[in-house]
C-alpha cells in the first residue's frame, strides 16, 4: 500500500491529510493548537478517530505515545546516543517492535522489523517541498505506520529548529 502524506504548512498547529495511491483522502491528522506538547489525533475520513498522539515530557529524547481506542498501542522514541546516526524505536507491545532508520529531516528513511524492511517513506515520489510518500507491506498495521510517521516527523522538525 502507499500513501501520500502532506502538511499543511500555514496551520497554527500539525495538520497532516492523507491520501492513498489513487489521490483520495485516507485520513487526516490534526493537531492541538497552544498544548504543553505535541498533542495530535489520526481521523479517518468519517472524522472516527483512530489514533491519538501525545509527546512524552519529562524524557529524555523526543519520545511520543500512540493510544488507539485508549489502550497503548506503541512508543516511539528517538534513539540517543548512536553514532554518527539518527534511529528511532516503536515499541509496541509484545515482539513485533519497529525501527525506523535514514534521513528524517529529508524523508528518506524506512521500517524495520526483525531485520526486513516493512516500510519506506520518500519525498522523491513528489515534487512538493512539504509532501512524502509511505510505502508498507499489505500485512503492516498502516494506521501505526503512518502515525508513527507523523512523530517522526514532529521530532525530526523540532530538532532542526
Amino acid at each position: 500500500m502507499r500513501y501520500m502524506m502532506k502538511q499543511k504548512m500555514w496551520s497554527l498547529a500539525d495538520t497532516f491529510t492523507i491520501k492513498n495511491d489513487q489521490g483520495e483522502d485516507v485520513a487526516s491528522v490534526v493537531g492541538q493548537v497552544m498544548s504543553f506538547g505535541d498533542k495530535l489525533t489520526f481521523y479517518d475520513v468519517q472524522n472516527n478517530e483512530l489514533a491519538f498522539i501525545t509527546q512524552k515530557l519529562m524524557s529524555w529524547g523526543p519520545t511520543y505515545e500512540i493510544y488507539r481506542s485508549g489502550e497503548l498501542a506503541a512508543v516511539v522514541k528517538q534513539k540517543l546516543f548512536t553514532f554518527m546516526r539518527t534511529e528511532f524505536t516503536i515499541d509496541v507491545p509484545g515482539p513485533d517492535d519497529l525501527t525506523a532508520e535514514g534521513d528524517f529531516t529529508d524523508h528518506e528513511y524506512f521500517f524495520v522489523r526483525g531485520g526486513g524492511t516493512v516500510a519506506t517513506v520518500s519525498k522523491a515520489w513528489f515534487q512538493w517541498t512539504d509532501t512524502y510518500g509511505v510505502e508498507l507491506l499489505d500485512s503492516e498495521d498502516a494506521v501505526l505506520i503512518l502515525a508513527s510517521t507523523v512523530v517522526i516527523d514532529m521530532a525530526a522538525s523540532h530538532h532542526e529548529h
